[in-house]
């Protein structure tokens, strides 16, 4: 037996840890493609405050960084201490853009309803453009850009600006009208409504999203 703890961040800013028991973890992984391969994962993407702490810094948890070439920025170089999960994941960078929940929300929100591979459903994700997110950076969406998504088990994609802009890739926050959870699709999903893109809709299912990362957690803007 053994036990995977995660954290699920909502918009408030509140941490709530989860436990999850799981045995015969062989039969586990076979079900799932992207299990998460162990606890440092979760703990390395977000720090461990108080309520208390939050409230009188008067910022969020950063839960989702842009780095690469960007224009504007409201951190540091990558911390060979602190940042765990970007060192294990070779990502560097001089200056970077950590945005909260909270920021995030305050784009503008669109939603789409793709049917999802996991349940072959119809459901509601929310949240902005993926060219708005850049924006927030100061990205200039050139032709000859390049956008690597990287997700917190490692799973990463290259896609370019013209792919962003036409399939209107969103940063899904919500599905279904609910913040998704870091353990489930959360905290952030970058994804495309496949089920009305003539490039995906004649797809099997299981092959509209390989160019879309849930458990999103860095985004790095290349130029070409």
């Amino acid at each position: 037996m053994f036990d995977i703890r995660l954290f699920d961040c909502r918009a408030t800013g509140t941490i709530r840890l989860l436990h999850r028991h799981m045995t015969r973890p062989g039969t586990f992984m076979n079900k799932h493609k992207r299990l998460f391969l162990c606890t440092s994962a979760a703990a390395a993407l977000l720090p461990a405050v108080t309520p208390s702490l939050a409230d009188t810094t008067g910022k969020g948890i950063p839960l989702l960084t842009i780095g690469g070439a960007i224009a504007n920025g409201n951190r540091g170089p990558v911390d060979p201490v602190l940042d765990q999960l970007l060192v294990r994941h070779g990502i560097n960078f001089s200056r970077a853009l950590a945005l909260d929940a909270e920021r995030l929300q305050r784009l503008p929100r669109i939603d789409i309803r793709p049917t999802l591979e996991y349940d072959e459903k119809p459901h509601k994700l929310s949240g902005p453009l993926l060219t708005a997110v850049l924006g927030e950076a100061g990205v200039e969406m050139s032709p000859s850009l390049r956008v690597g998504l990287r997700a917190i088990d490692g799973y990463n994609v290259v896609i370019g600006a013209d792919e962003i802009r036409s399939y209107r890739m969103i940063v899904a926050t919500h599905i279904d009208d609910q913040p998704m959870a870091l353990g489930g699709l959360g905290p952030q999903w970058a994804v495309h409504d496949a089920d009305n893109l003539p490039a995906f809709k004649g797809k099997p299912v299981k092959e509209r999203f390989a160019s879309c990362p849930w458990g999103l957690y860095y985004i790095d803007v290349m130029k070409g």
